[in-house]
């Protein structure tokens, strides 16, 4: 098992962003509801569903890659897909750390933060 941290980053984001992913799919009205108020004083405040149903579907990309690629590490060594799925979270992360700092949450920006860490060193040693 020379790829136990890799696979252990893959599995976190790919908990992180299918847990999400769920959450944003099957409580959807609640979602649009409250981040219509966080969004109420950005430019984001009329595209509130459009932004959702993209992080939803970054969300869901991430994850998928991210399991993927826990598959393809343990069957072949491979990296191809977990590379691409560590990539993805990070632009998901990103994506969401510019609609908190949009929204002046700055405690919900530092809290992206802690995921996006642990993203990124999945980036590093995928690639």
């Amino acid at each position: 098992m020379n790829n136990v941290a890799s696979i252990l980053l893959l599995i976190f984001l790919a908990i992180s962003f299918l847990q999400s992913g769920y959450d944003k799919l099957f409580y959807w009205k609640d979602n649009v509801d409250w981040l219509k108020d966080h969004f109420a004083k950005t430019q984001l405040r009329n595209h509130v569903p459009l932004a959702l149903a993209n992080v939803l579907v970054l969300e869901l990309i991430s994850g998928v890659l991210c399991i993927v690629g826990c598959i393809e590490l343990l069957v072949n060594n491979g990296r191809v897909f977990g590379f691409y799925g560590a990539l993805f979270s990070c632009i998901t992360l990103l994506m969401l750390l510019f609609g908190q700092r949009l929204a002046k949450d700055y405690d919900g920006a530092r809290t992206i933060v802690i995921y996006f860490i642990p993203a990124v060193m999945a980036v590093y040693w995928l690639n």
